[in-house]
């Protein structure tokens, strides 16, 4: 399903099904009197955004940690493999969605609420800004306790009245801390308007780390050496370079002749290197494209060449990798190796990795242009805020790296 076909959707349906829905849920409440059980089975809603699968993994720890819950976690089929990075939501307790289509859709959203019943779902966890969608699958799952961001006072977009316990979305930092704001909402020992007023610190959303075994870092090499037959891991060091974002934003995509010149300017400084140009199998031919711009042997289209679960193990294996802002960073917060991600309708402030990130972000007066208050969906077709970071400044901060890659192979 197209993205706008979904915001229409979330609107047009959703908007008149959430004030319906609300007055429903008030009512049965009113007639069946308040119910006070304990919180055993936790349900986290995030459909949309692979990335905020590992963002809000630090807040599912420490639910599960401080309350000892049992987790569950609701997500689009098609991004159920970054639920998948680090486990910590067994298998059998994942719900999928198929968002491909309106009816798809709708089908798995009646079966959820038989699901959510079935697993005595007791507390939904809505991890949604926007999504309307989400808000009634949280209000109509059964569940006594109800936890996500709620507008107060601000203009914000209309997504009914389900919470139990209601949370200030806050702009000002980082989504990781809002989403522990949801789960200290839930933890909280008495009622608040709003809920979690309390500091959440940068040690709270350190992310875990995934170290992978020899045989299947030797499994991803044997790959690179079958796209390149003079590849030598004891000679050669690999840098990856994302050149891709999602649809759901294609403003955050920097422009395609800049990573080429990036590219040469790393061939050049770094004489072993070998650049992977990485991306799913959709996006191998516009790699190519990019591929034959650089015009290097040490340059090399590997979309699509290795499978999701891989790229951890692709990334433990490389030294560095420069990226759009897009899933790839986060899915390299489970590794040590750093990344250099470019911002421009978003800003890092709020959705930066949680690994070893430098956000390369010019932060002009217009950025970042989209938020939660206008569903990520903005006005702008001409992307300066990229088209002014140029390859060279890029190079001048990845720089330091490449000198320490250069003193590894001397």
């Amino acid at each position: 399903m197209k993205v706008d076909t979904m915001r229409h959707i979330d609107y047009f349906v959703g908007v008149p099904l959430c004030f319906a829905g609300s007055l429903c849920q008030k009512l049965v409440q009113f007639l069946s009197g308040k119910k006070v059980p304990k919180v055993r089975n936790v349900l986290f809603i995030e459909l949309s955004e692979m990335g905020s699968a590992l963002l809000v993994d630090p807040a599912m720890r420490k639910l599960q940690k401080e309350a000892g819950v049992n987790l569950h976690f609701a997500i689009f089929k098609k991004n159920k493999p970054s639920l998948d990075l680090l486990g910590t939501v067994p298998q059998k307790n994942i719900y999928t969605l198929n968002g491909e289509n309106f009816l798809s859709l709708a089908l798995d959203g009646i079966k959820f609420f038989c699901w959510t019943r079935k697993r005595k779902i007791d507390t939904v966890i809505d991890l949604e800004l926007f999504s309307r969608v989400t808000a009634l699958l949280t209000g109509f799952s059964g569940a006594s306790y109800k936890v996500g961001f709620h507008a107060f006072f601000n203009e914000g977009l209309y997504r009914g009245d389900f919470l139990t316990h209601k949370v200030a979305y806050n702009p000002h930092i980082h989504i990781a801390k809002n989403f522990i704001a949801l789960v200290n909402a839930l933890l909280a020992p008495h009622e608040e308007i709003p809920y979690s007023k309390a500091i959440i610190r940068d040690e709270e959303i350190e992310i875990t780390k995934v170290q992978y075994a020899d045989i299947e870092k030797k499994t991803v090499l044997d790959i690179i050496r079958g796209c390149c037959g003079n590849y030598s891991s004891e000679r050669n060091r690999i840098i990856l370079v994302n050149p891709n974002a999602s649809e759901l934003l294609i403003q955050r995509r920097w422009p395609q002749e800049y990573f080429a010149a990036l590219m040469k300017m790393i061939l050049e400084k770094c004489p072993e290197v070998l650049i992977l140009i990485t991306g799913d199998p959709r996006e191998r031919d516009e790699a190519e494209i990019l591929k034959n711009h650089v015009q290097s042997d040490r340059c090399i289209n590997f979309a699509g060449k290795v499978t999701f679960a891989q790229l951890p193990i692709l990334y433990s294996v490389s030294e560095m990798m420069v990226t759009n802002d897009s899933g790839p960073p986060h899915f390299a917060s489970i590794t040590d190796m750093p990344t250099y991600v470019i911002f421009g309708p978003e800003t890092p402030a709020l959705y930066g990795s949680l690994g070893r990130t430098t956000p390369v972000y010019a932060g002009m007066a217009c950025s970042p242009c989209v938020s939660a208050a206008n569903h990520r969906k903005t006005a702008c077709t001409d992307n300066v805020c990229l088209k002014v970071i140029k390859p060279a400044q890029v190079f001048d901060i990845i720089k330091p790296e490449l000198e320490k890659i250069n003193a590894q192979i001397q």
